[in-house]
């Protein structure tokens, strides 16, 4: 090999490497930490009622949708069906299927409860919905009290906001995880 080729090669290789090791300024800094920043996945819902008085069943109701959202249509969607003048604890579970062992959201919505907050929203029934746990600032919704009236029917979304580092106790700031409507029925 040529002197002159082998100091041409040699430029080559030394200029790969410096622009192969050059800080990509095109990609935009992280300024929060993944944990933090990262919406859940979220298949399934599941939405567990105990009456605190022991009088009317504890019933349960589910959103599925196992392959996660787009894809697949969900498999269970429940209409929620309740007891007029009853008043009943709700606890929401919130899982991701997509992993093996399945993943707990409801835990790490727990964890990050300063960055989550579940609105609910009632229409056409008399429900009332009050959170009934705390991040220690704002409420979060994981656990609530639901109080019936009169029998009819209506809706009821359920909207969980991740909310990082901007949760102020209502539900316009942030992203959702996960937004339902559920056909709510007071009997």
């Amino acid at each position: 090999m040529k002197k002159s080729q082998l100091v041409f090669l040699m430029l080559s290789v030394s200029t790969m490497f410096i622009v192969g090791c050059k800080k990509d300024d095109d990609k935009p800094e992280d300024t929060h930490d993944d944990v933090h920043n990262d919406g859940e996945v979220i298949t399934t819902a599941i939405l567990k009622f105990t009456d605190p008085m022991g009088v009317a069943p504890a019933v349960e109701y589910q959103y599925r949708d196992p392959d996660g959202e787009g894809g697949n249509p969900a498999v269970t969607f429940d209409d929620i069906v309740l007891q007029s003048s009853t008043s009943y604890n709700c606890e929401i579970i919130l899982l991701n299927e997509t992993l093996n062992p399945i993943d707990s959201i409801s835990n790490e919505v727990l964890a990050e409860a300063a960055d989550h907050l579940f609105c609910y929203t009632v229409t056409n029934v008399a429900v009332d919905i009050t959170r009934t746990d705390s991040d220690g600032t704002y409420e979060i919704g994981l656990q609530t009290l639901w109080t019936t009236a009169a029998v009819g029917s209506g809706t009821m979304r359920v909207v969980l906001k991740h909310q990082p580092g901007i949760k102020n106790g209502t539900c316009d700031p942030g992203d959702s995880d996960i937004d339902l409507t559920f056909d709510l029925t007071v009997e």
